[in-house]
């Protein structure tokens, strides 16, 4: 039993020193700074690529919130990837005024072998492009997007996300939990990351990449999670990624419990590759490039799937004491409150505190805020679930709102005002 308390101790003092540096990080995005000088003056030439899968209700919106971006109509071209489609994508996207390259190939089906074999034609063209911005077929663009990321090219970044807004956060407590998730990672992960010189991650959609980098090999990713993985090939090369709070797009999140279920298994189940291929890489690179961006990096990779196992044992741990008279009851159940109510109640303290920091009006997301520790609770479920059950089936988001850009509420604008004094 000495060994048992000795092993909880340890795991008590590896948990809390993990949560203490993210806080500790996290007070950086309140740090104001000016912005970076340019390097350059120019007006790149962009692509804005949509890989899309039937996605024929949404494309055509996001097609229009691009054509009408405040940038140099002839420096930015639009191409949509009609990949392994079995609807009227294609034509669709046609007819709004994209470049549409099909594709059809079963066996490989994720975005990021549909931008590998389209960068890889643009790659043999010479194409005369400066950088590229990915979207998901699902997103409407602000117009000020490729604009801004100019700006952020202009000032020597390589790879950029933007800000992932949602447009549909109070559709149900979904969403909301998706808008609150993603509100707060921006805030407390990337921008106060991106403030200190560490590095950010790609965020899905919504973010650009100068095309050089990519000319020498391509888009070479093979998890779930292209995003994630990206990113951390940057990491692992000592090279940082950039952070573009003002370059906003409007994503939609699924509206039902049991598509939100299969999304986020389907992300886990990437994570956990991730962890895989790419775990001892990060550790090497700590030694190679002796830099905190590199354990940083480390330290994410190994603080999902890893801690949370590793807070399982905890647990586990004080229910054993008990069973072996180590522990009184009264003890177990205040240990056990110790980790279930920062789990459940400091979710809604800190997206609340996001909210407020943002401008964001609190009443129409109190049911979301409500329901934020049963989004995250369920997480925890996937988690566990995907630990002995890993499904990667992908699973399309039904469509239930036809959102266009200019339907989007005068809310992120006054969001958008108020981080601009923040970077």
């Amino acid at each position: 039993m000495e060994y048992l308390y000795i092993l909880r101790e340890a795991l008590v003092w590896i948990v809390t020193i993990f949560w203490l540096y993210q806080l500790l990080i996290s007070v950086c995005s309140l740090i104001k700074l000016k912005d970076k000088p340019l390097k350059v003056k120019k007006d790149h030439k962009f692509m804005a690529i949509i890989p899309a899968h039937n996605e024929e209700q949404v494309v055509g919106n996001l097609i229009e919130s691009l054509k009408n971006q405040n940038y140099n109509k002839d420096l930015y071209d639009i191409y949509v990837i009609a990949d392994n489609c079995t609807d009227n994508t294609a034509q669709i996207a046609r007819e709004a005024g994209a470049i549409v390259y099909e594709r059809y190939d079963p066996e490989k089906r994720t975005k990021g072998y549909a931008l590998d074999w389209f960068l890889q034609q643009k790659i043999k063209e010479n194409a005369d492009y400066d950088a590229l911005c990915v979207f998901d077929a699902d997103n409407i663009v602000d117009k000020n997007f490729i604009k801004n990321m100019n700006k952020k090219l202009c000032q020597g970044e390589d790879v950029v996300q933007g800000y992932r807004d949602i447009k549909n956060p109070t559709d149900s407590w979904i969403t909301s939990g998706y808008a609150l998730f993603y509100w707060t990672m921006h805030r407390f992960y990337h921008l106060a990351r991106y403030n200190i010189g560490l590095s950010p991650l790609l965020n899905g959609t919504g973010f650009m990449v100068r095309f050089d980098i990519l000319k020498p090999q391509g888009w070479k990713t093979v998890t779930l999670t292209e995003d994630i993985e990206f990113s951390l090939q940057r990491i692992i090369k000592g090279k940082r990624l950039g952070w573009a709070t003002d370059a906003i797009v409007y994503d939609e999140q699924p509206v039902g419990f049991k598509q939100s279920w299969s999304q986020r298994s389907r992300w886990t189940v990437g994570h956990m590759q991730c962890i895989k291929e790419y775990t001892m890489q990060l550790a090497k690179a700590i030694k190679t490039n002796k830099s905190l961006m590199n354990i940083d990096g480390f330290l994410y990779i190994i603080g999902s799937i890893p801690m949370f196992i590793l807070t399982l044992i905890l647990i586990l741990t004080n229910f054993l004491m008990y069973a072996g008279n180590a522990m009184t009851q009264a003890d177990l159940i205040i240990n056990m409150l110790r980790y279930l109510v920062p789990t459940f109640l400091f979710p809604i303290i800190t997206s609340a505190f996001v909210m407020w920091l943002d401008k964001r009006p609190i009443r129409p997301m109190l049911k979301g805020l409500l329901c934020y520790p049963l989004f995250m609770g369920s997480w925890l479920l996937i988690n566990f679930k995907c630990l002995f059950k890993r499904d990667t089936k992908w699973e399309k988001i039904n469509h239930v709102r036809n959102i266009k850009i200019n339907e989007i509420s005068e809310t992120g604008k006054e969001k958008l005002e108020v981080e601009k004094e923040l970077v």
